[in-house]
């Protein structure tokens, strides 16, 4: 569905950067947590628990610079469309308070600056962060073609996983790395899809696929099942890594609060499923806090 451009107002400076600091989501710094927590849990598995303080803080730079800048090619992606998401309608470029072609300058910087940071990294690290680029670049546009958008998400979400294995060691053990990935995978379509259960009447009307349109009266149980195969892949992972107790205490914690989030959402009301996605931030960061204190005890 096309829609003409609005021309945005003149605006004072100081006005024009919270527009652009609101394109990035900065405002709204969840996603930057969802991002950073598989990344966490990838740096404290590669080093066994004591990541160089370098690549600490290259990788927490990085995760937040690519989250706002797939927040900007998003909003790019979606501007014919968020005007009609009542979510999303007053979002800058949907307002017109910011031009598609500012969007696209800004996107530009954002991934140049990702770019500088990530420069001290091995070669495998840098080269496992050209197809991170590209699949943060496209996940926007994926919702156009197939109906399952929340895993090309996923697989964007998860690829600072073998790029951290790669920082540590120098290489990536796959199987661990692996698990990982397919863990994040699981976990990521489970929270998108409840953030998709949102918007699901607005993208019927509008013709935007999602797995909550696919999954329909389905979703709660689907999105229970992947919670459920997160957690399970992740104990698998501390099984093969030899962690204490510590660290499946916070998977129980983090299955507690998948538990409750389906108790949110059991009316599907647009509300609750939107309080529900954002309690994926405590689920993650139950995860890294039992792999912290693992280390820390072992």
């Amino acid at each position: 569905m096309a829609s003409r451009e609005k021309t945005p107002a003149p605006q004072s400076g100081d006005g024009k950067l919270l527009d652009y600091a609101r394109l990035m989501r900065l405002d709204k710094p969840v996603g930057i947590y969802l991002l950073l927590w598989p990344t966490l849990w990838a740096l404290w598995f590669a080093a066994d628990g004591t990541p160089p303080l370098h690549l600490l803080l290259i990788f927490v730079a990085g995760t937040v610079l690519m989250r706002s800048a797939g927040c900007v090619i998003n909003d790019f992606a979606d501007r014919n469309f968020d005007g009609h998401v009542e979510r999303t309608k007053h979002r800058p470029i949907a307002a017109g308070r910011v031009s598609p072609r500012e969007a696209l300058v800004l996107f530009a910087v954002l991934a140049l600056l990702a770019l500088a940071v990530a420069a001290p990294l091995n070669a495998l690290a840098l080269g496992l962060s050209v197809p991170a680029a590209a699949l943060a670049a496209s996940y926007p546009f994926a919702k156009r073609f197939h109906s399952l958008p929340q895993a090309h998400l996923g697989i964007a979400f998860s690829w600072g996983i073998p790029m951290a294995f790669a920082a540590v060691t120098g290489s990536v053990d796959w199987t661990m790395a692996g698990l990982l990935m397919a863990a994040n995978l699981a976990w990521v379509i489970a929270y998108d899809t409840l953030y998709a259960m949102v918007d699901r009447e607005d993208d019927l009307k509008i013709g935007v696929k999602s797995s909550a349109i696919l999954f329909g009266s389905a979703d709660r149980l689907i999105v229970g099942l992947l919670h459920g195969v997160s957690l399970l892949l992740l104990a698998l992972a501390g099984l093969r890594a030899g962690l204490n107790g510590a660290y499946f205490a916070g998977l129980a914690l983090a299955g507690l609060a998948a538990v409750h989030q389906q108790w949110q959402v059991r009316h599907r009301d647009r509300a609750a499923c939107f309080s529900a996605f954002l309690q994926n931030n405590r689920f993650g960061a139950l995860v890294f806090i039992g792999l912290l204190v693992a280390h820390l005890t072992s």
